[in-house]
Protein backbone atom coordinates (compact mmCIF):
# COMPACT_ATOMS: atom_id res chain seq x y z
CA UNK A 1 0.00 0.00 0.00
CA UNK A 2 2.65 2.56 0.99
CA UNK A 3 4.74 1.57 -2.05
CA UNK A 4 1.78 2.34 -4.32
CA UNK A 5 1.17 5.66 -2.59
CA UNK A 6 4.82 6.59 -2.94
CA UNK A 7 4.77 5.73 -6.64
CA UNK A 8 1.70 7.91 -7.19
CA UNK A 9 3.28 10.80 -5.28
CA UNK A 10 6.59 10.43 -7.12
CA UNK A 11 4.83 10.66 -10.50
CA UNK A 12 2.66 13.61 -9.41
CA UNK A 13 5.62 15.52 -7.99
CA UNK A 14 7.90 14.71 -10.92
CA UNK A 15 5.39 15.68 -13.59
CA UNK A 16 4.32 18.75 -11.60
CA UNK A 17 7.88 20.04 -11.44
CA UNK A 18 8.48 19.35 -15.12
CA UNK A 19 5.24 21.17 -15.94
CA UNK A 20 6.19 24.27 -13.94
CA UNK A 21 9.82 24.46 -15.04
CA UNK A 22 9.55 23.45 -18.70
CA UNK A 23 5.99 24.10 -19.86
CA UNK A 24 4.77 27.01 -17.72
CA UNK A 25 7.98 28.85 -16.79
CA UNK A 26 7.27 31.77 -19.10
CA UNK A 27 3.60 32.09 -18.23
CA UNK A 28 1.78 34.18 -15.72
CA UNK A 29 -0.02 32.52 -12.81
CA UNK A 30 -1.69 33.85 -9.69
CA UNK A 31 0.97 32.07 -7.60
CA UNK A 32 4.05 33.94 -8.89
CA UNK A 33 5.94 35.86 -6.24
CA UNK A 34 5.53 39.61 -6.12
CA UNK A 35 4.11 41.00 -9.35
CA UNK A 36 6.06 38.55 -11.53
CA UNK A 37 4.71 37.30 -14.83
CA UNK A 38 7.31 34.55 -15.38
CA UNK A 39 9.40 32.18 -13.30
CA UNK A 40 12.62 34.09 -14.04
CA UNK A 41 10.97 37.39 -13.01
CA UNK A 42 9.84 35.70 -9.82
CA UNK A 43 13.45 35.00 -8.84
CA UNK A 44 14.31 38.65 -9.54
CA UNK A 45 11.38 39.75 -7.36
CA UNK A 46 12.94 37.74 -4.53
CA UNK A 47 16.23 39.58 -5.06
CA UNK A 48 18.01 36.44 -6.27
CA UNK A 49 20.65 36.46 -9.02
CA UNK A 50 20.01 34.77 -12.37
CA UNK A 51 22.45 32.02 -11.40
CA UNK A 52 20.12 30.98 -8.59
CA UNK A 53 17.28 30.59 -11.10
CA UNK A 54 19.39 28.13 -13.10
CA UNK A 55 20.64 26.29 -10.01
CA UNK A 56 17.16 25.82 -8.56
CA UNK A 57 15.81 24.82 -11.98
CA UNK A 58 18.56 22.23 -12.36
CA UNK A 59 17.93 20.85 -8.87
CA UNK A 60 14.16 20.68 -9.36
CA UNK A 61 14.29 19.09 -12.81
CA UNK A 62 16.96 16.61 -11.76
CA UNK A 63 14.96 15.72 -8.67
CA UNK A 64 11.81 15.34 -10.78
CA UNK A 65 13.55 12.86 -13.06
CA UNK A 66 15.10 11.01 -10.10
CA UNK A 67 11.68 10.67 -8.46
CA UNK A 68 10.27 9.11 -11.61
CA UNK A 69 13.29 6.86 -12.17
CA UNK A 70 13.08 6.04 -8.45
CA UNK A 71 10.02 3.94 -9.19
CA UNK A 72 12.49 1.35 -10.52
CA UNK A 73 15.54 2.45 -8.50
CA UNK A 74 14.23 3.20 -4.97
CA UNK A 75 17.59 4.43 -3.68
CA UNK A 76 17.11 7.64 -5.67
CA UNK A 77 13.82 8.59 -4.02
CA UNK A 78 14.96 9.83 -0.60
CA UNK A 79 17.63 12.29 -1.82
CA UNK A 80 15.34 13.59 -4.57
CA UNK A 81 12.31 14.11 -2.31
CA UNK A 82 14.52 15.60 0.40
CA UNK A 83 15.99 18.07 -2.08
CA UNK A 84 12.57 19.17 -3.30
CA UNK A 85 11.30 19.49 0.28
CA UNK A 86 14.27 21.73 1.17
CA UNK A 87 13.67 23.85 -1.94
CA UNK A 88 10.00 24.23 -1.00
CA UNK A 89 10.98 25.50 2.45
CA UNK A 90 13.12 28.05 0.61
CA UNK A 91 10.22 28.96 -1.68
CA UNK A 92 7.98 29.57 1.33
CA UNK A 93 10.68 31.80 2.80
CA UNK A 94 10.93 33.79 -0.43
CA UNK A 95 7.17 34.36 -0.54
CA UNK A 96 7.34 35.62 3.05
CA UNK A 97 10.36 37.80 2.22
CA UNK A 98 8.43 39.77 -0.42
CA UNK A 99 5.23 39.92 1.65
CA UNK A 100 3.12 37.76 -0.65
CA UNK A 101 -0.35 36.82 0.55
CA UNK A 102 -0.57 33.30 1.94
CA UNK A 103 -2.52 32.15 -1.13
CA UNK A 104 0.62 32.49 -3.27
CA UNK A 105 2.41 29.98 -1.03
CA UNK A 106 -0.19 27.23 -1.42
CA UNK A 107 1.57 25.34 -4.28
CA UNK A 108 4.90 25.34 -2.40
CA UNK A 109 3.16 24.19 0.78
CA UNK A 110 1.38 21.36 -1.05
CA UNK A 111 4.61 20.31 -2.78
CA UNK A 112 6.40 20.36 0.59
CA UNK A 113 3.72 18.13 2.14
CA UNK A 114 3.81 15.69 -0.78
CA UNK A 115 7.58 15.41 -0.64
CA UNK A 116 7.57 14.94 3.13
CA UNK A 117 5.09 12.12 2.56
CA UNK A 118 7.49 10.48 0.11
CA UNK A 119 10.36 10.94 2.59
CA UNK A 120 8.30 9.40 5.39
CA UNK A 121 7.42 6.39 3.25
CA UNK A 122 11.04 5.96 2.13
CA UNK A 123 12.21 6.01 5.74
CA UNK A 124 9.61 3.51 6.96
Amino acid sequence: MSETLSTILQVLIGLGLINVWLLRAGGETSYRGGASTSLKEEFRAYGLPDGMFYLVGFLKLTSALLLIVGIWMPGLVLPAAGTVAALMVGALGMHAKVGDPTSKSVPALIMLALNLGVVAIALS
